[in-house]
């Protein structure tokens, strides 16, 4: 061999090694290895707290509460600082902000070693509204790639997703919300997105709310549609996978195969052979493959 093919080979394989090197962190960044623990609403027991909290790293915790989904901002704050410190909840910090501040380096410095982020009930619009776009949420998925723990309650479990239930209709009834499944009528906006591939809808069953998020699977049928109750919660993890905590119940729509159709109208929904699952504590489903892998007894 002479000397320029030999030297022609070696740029080859180095060419080849840096090419391997720079994908691995993009293979990286499309995993990411925090948890979320996602809860329906209600009580907010050791069951659905102790997981959130041990996840953080405990007493060692550095966790983040973010109120501003409720009115009663800095009040409602301490009560939920005290619950996670009942759990064994290290520094509890909370960071009541508004959309200029959310950009701002000096919250982006409280954010530094951070191993949970909690967000607040109330209305999950007025989360997404400061957030949504900011230095802040950006530093939160980046926190959430690198290994943290997000959680959040009722409003804080619907900004889960990529696409958000706001919880308005564009077609209310007079007599009563949610009472058919209907396109174009159920009002959703982007979410934080640290789920894509389903959407969380909570209060599920005591709040009779499967029209609602049954329409808008049918409409996003590459979605699957995850119901969680009150006193209820997913602990979805890195492998994609979710865990059932609680005492209620998690229905997951899946409408991957139906057959889905609209009426003359262009609302009515007609659809056949959505897949339902009814999930208990300790039943485990994975997203990946929309299959129930552990159904608890």
């Amino acid at each position: 061999m002479n000397l320029s093919s030999s030297r022609t080979s070696v740029l080859v394989v180095l060419g080849l090694l840096l090419v391997m090197m720079a994908l691995v962190p993009l293979a990286a960044q499309d995993s990411p290895k925090g948890n979320l623990i996602i809860i329906g609403g209600g009580d907010r027991g050791p069951d659905v707290m102790n997981p959130f909290v041990q996840l953080a790293g405990g007493e060692k915790s550095k966790i983040v509460f973010f109120p501003m989904a409720s009115e009663y901002g800095d009040s409602y704050a301490g009560e939920r600082i005290a619950d996670m410190k009942k759990f064994g909840a290290g520094t509890v910090l909370h960071l009541n902000i508004n959309k200029k501040q959310a950009n701002s380096d000096s919250v982006l410095a409280l954010l530094d070693g951070v191993t949970g982020v909690y967000f607040g009930g109330g209305d999950q619009a007025r989360l997404t509204g400061v957030l949504k776009g900011t230095r802040t949420e950006q530093r939160l998925h980046e926190l959430y790639m690198k290994g943290a723990v997000l959680g959040g309650t009722s409003a804080g479990a619907a900004v889960m997703s990529a696409i958000m239930l706001t919880g308005d209709e564009r077609r209310p009834t007079r007599d009563s919300s949610w009472n058919k499944i209907e396109a174009e009528n159920v009002i959703t906006i982007d979410g934080f997105g640290f789920i894509d591939d389903a959407i969380v809808d909570q209060h599920f069953l005591i709040r009779r709310r499967s029209n609602r998020l049954i329409s808008v699977i049918l409409e996003h049928p590459t979605k699957v549609g995850v119901g969680i109750d009150e006193a209820t919660a997913i602990w979805l993890k890195p492998d994609h996978t979710f865990e059932v905590l609680g005492r209620s119940t998690v229905l997951v729509y899946d409408a991957t195969n139906a057959e889905v159709k609209r009426d003359a109208t262009g609302y009515g929904l007609r659809a056949s052979d959505i897949r339902m699952s009814v999930l208990r504590a300790g039943s485990v489903y994975d997203l990946k493959s929309k299959k129930v892998i552990r159904l608890s007894n």
